[in-house]
């Protein structure tokens, strides 16, 4: 048996973090089976579905990097074959006309309420004649259509869970369908899943309601029953349901942020199963060869933002400036043309330098987008305490006297020979016997303006040596104020 899986959204709303989960566990089980993954919009109510929302959910989905095997379903595509459904569950009379007015049906559901009873439909319709229906059908009435549910403990194994029961007599016989032509989400949802062959429905502990009344349409088809495996809710820290207030967002939101679609990846796999040895890396390509259904987790996840950043900034390390380069907007800083910056100020950093300035950035920071507010001394004129070039009892006067030193042995370096290393070794020469940070500590305030920044030295490099003799300068007139 080739294992078939889907995904099938709603275009009502935006890709968010539960939706991205149920996609990228039937991404994941399709590769590790050599099976198919299959993406479906279910499109079937009219008003809610936005063009918008579905093109956000496919890009998202291609961001993330979950690619479908075969072309998307559209369930708007499908009226045909729902109609074809329809018609043999009502000729075989397995679902029937129900012609009972909205107000009717609400006077009878505030009835049963009042009398502490679970509401469901009382059965009024589903023995009308086929004489009665043509009669009623002739005079145009409104009507739906209606699945016939027994009355009975009905049975169904989950994966995870085994066996679940449900009183179906609490249930009563719901609607398949507004009409012939408008199928409602659990008939299409099921008629589509058979039709194409899919042999597991991965989806949300939501769902597990939804699935006997599904499993009576199978039955009443003769179709073969797909396995079921619900995934764990996922919950915020406080364990109550996941909401925005605990940091959940939709995939778009978290992009625009500066989150890697890695990460995300990362992190959400582990809403619902672990790897072996309980580790928090991992890659999709390392999941795919490690994961089983077996080892989906029953309880609830829990949703804890600091584990996203952490995994976040562990894999914006990881990741080539070159390719982080892409995903910066340097409009805060100046204008990028493709090949070099010019700031505001007038600097210009060339595209090379551009990569180290990231190099440095991203051992500071968690987001893409916040990445370079922790080197922005580079892109504008900044000021600072002249307190803040002293470093521990030293007085004003020797840290000027070391910062003259530090500016003299530089201006003596040669242009092309102004870096890094040779930086640090005529900063480790000019302190040597000496505590560093009498050296170290003012020049890097003075290229930077700030307490905590990058080692002087990967500083100076980029800077180059005329910016670099400036900000000494501006730091030694600032000290003999």
């Amino acid at each position: 048996m080739t294992v078939r899986v889907r995904f099938a959204p709603s275009p009502t709303g935006y890709l968010h973090l539960g939706g991205a989960r149920t996609a990228l566990f039937n991404f994941i089980f399709a590769r590790s089976q050599n099976g198919v993954f299959i993406l479906r919009i279910e499109d079937t109510d009219k008003e809610r579905s936005k063009k918008e929302f579905e093109d956000d959910i496919l890009e998202n989905l291609n961001w993330l990097n979950l690619k479908w095997d075969e072309p998307v379903i559209r369930q708007s595509e499908r009226t045909d074959l729902y109609k074809n459904v329809i018609k043999q569950l009502i000729d075989q009379k397995s679902a029937y006309y129900c012609f009972c007015s909205k107000e009717e049906l609400e006077l009878r559901k505030q009835e049963q309420l009042t009398r502490g009873m679970t509401p469901r439909y009382s059965g009024k319709c589903r023995n009308l004649t086929d004489s009665e229906v043509r009669d009623n059908l002739k005079k145009k009435m409104q009507y739906v259509i209606r699945l016939r549910v027994p009355e009975k403990i009905f049975v169904f194994n989950d994966f995870l869970r085994g066996e679940i029961k449900i009183d179906l007599s609490q249930v009563g016989d719901f609607i398949i369908a507004k009409n012939e032509n408008e199928p409602l989400y659990l008939l299409a949802n099921t008629v589509d899943d058979h039709y194409q062959g899919i042999t597991h429905v991965i989806r949300g502990e939501e769902f597990i309601s939804t699935t006997p009344k599904q499993i009576l349409i199978y039955k009443y088809l003769d179709w073969q029953v797909p396995i079921f495996v619900h995934l764990p809710l996922v919950l915020g820290q406080d364990r109550s349901k996941l909401s925005k207030r605990h940091g959940a967002k939709s995939i778009s939101e978290y992009k625009k942020e500066g989150y890697l679609p890695e990460a995300i990846l990362n992190f959400i796999i582990l809403l619902g199963w672990h790897p072996e040895k309980d580790r928090e890396i991992i890659s999709i390509d390392e999941a795919i060869k490690e994961f089983k259904l077996e080892r989906l987790n029953k309880s609830p996840a829990v949703f804890n933002i600091s584990k996203l950043n952490f995994l976040n900034r562990y894999y914006l390390k990881q990741k080539p400036p070159e390719e982080i380069l892409p995903l910066i907007d340097f409009s805060l800083y100046g204008k990028f043309n493709g090949k070099s910056l010019i700031c505001q100020n007038g600097l210009v950093y060339s595209y090379e330098k551009l990569l180290k300035i990231i190099n440095l950035a991203k051992e500071r920071s968690f987001l893409v987008s916040n990445l370079l507010e922790s080197v922005d001394f580079f892109f504008k004129d900044f000021d600072y305490p002249k307190g803040l070039l002293l470093w521990k009892q030293v007085d004003e006067k020797k840290i000027i006297n070391n910062l003259i030193e530090i500016k003299d042995k530089l201006s003596n370096l040669e242009e092309e020979k102004f870096e890094s290393l040779n930086i640090k070794r005529i900063l480790d020469e000019l302190s040597f016997s000496k505590d560093k940070g009498e050296y170290f500590w003012p020049l890097r305030v003075a290229l930077s303006g700030k307490e905590y920044s990058p080692a002087p030295f990967d500083l100076a490099e980029i800077f180059g040596k005329s910016r670099t003799i400036e900000l000494i300068d501006k730091a030694i007139n600032l000290l003999k104020k």
